[in-house]
């Protein structure tokens, strides 16, 4: 089955919106001195002999801007999750009350944050040289397409919209970066 060239174009969008939606969730990731539920995400805890992931197993949020509070739902695994978070190399030092976790995040140093701003700068573009090779490979799906029948004004208008896509994807990600270089350097 062919595709069409509405087909292609619909596939060049959604690939787009992955390319958006994966940099958000990097983005999401990098941490600006603000403490964040998300941040313990990746923490898994051995949870009655098999791991599962953190929020599974106790409620986990943020108070205030520098503390992460996690309670959990069996008081008898809190040992389990403290261990847990000290084993994940997140750099964090929990505080066990017995009923609870509580993680005070310290505020960041000038290099942290020059450092930070520089991952974000390498996410937004490797996040554009994907969205690049996706304009590429839609590209090729034209000219295969214009080979098998397809105008060549039809073929040039395809192209054009997809330089337009992309364009517009690339400033919302210059934008995305500007805004996450002013969270992180904000003290």
């Amino acid at each position: 089955m062919s595709q069409t060239i509405s087909d292609v174009l619909n596939d060049f969008s959604q690939n787009l919106e992955k390319c958006i939606n994966h940099t958000n969730h990097e983005f999401s990731n990098i941490r600006a001195g603000k403490a964040s539920p998300g941040m313990l995400e990746s923490v898994m805890v051995e949870y009655y002999g098999a791991p599962v992931p953190l929020t599974q197993v106790a409620n986990v949020s943020s108070p205030d801007v520098r503390t992460i509070m996690v309670q959990p739902w069996e008081k008898n695994i809190i040992n389990d999750i403290e261990r847990a978070i000290i084993n994940s190399n997140l750099g964090f030092a929990p505080n066990n009350d017995g009923l609870a976790i509580r993680i005070t995040i310290p505020p960041m140093t000038e290099e942290r944050r020059q450092q930070l701003v520089k991952m974000v700068k390498q996410e937004g573009e490797a996040s554009k040289v994907v969205a690049r090779n996706y304009r590429k490979d839609t590209n090729e799906k034209i000219k295969k397409l214009q080979k098998d029948g397809l105008s060549e004004d039809e073929a040039k208008d395809s192209e054009n919209k997809v330089q337009k896509q992309l364009d517009a994807l690339i400033s919302k990600i210059d934008a995305m970066v500007i805004e996450k270089e002013k969270e992180i350097m904000t003290v």
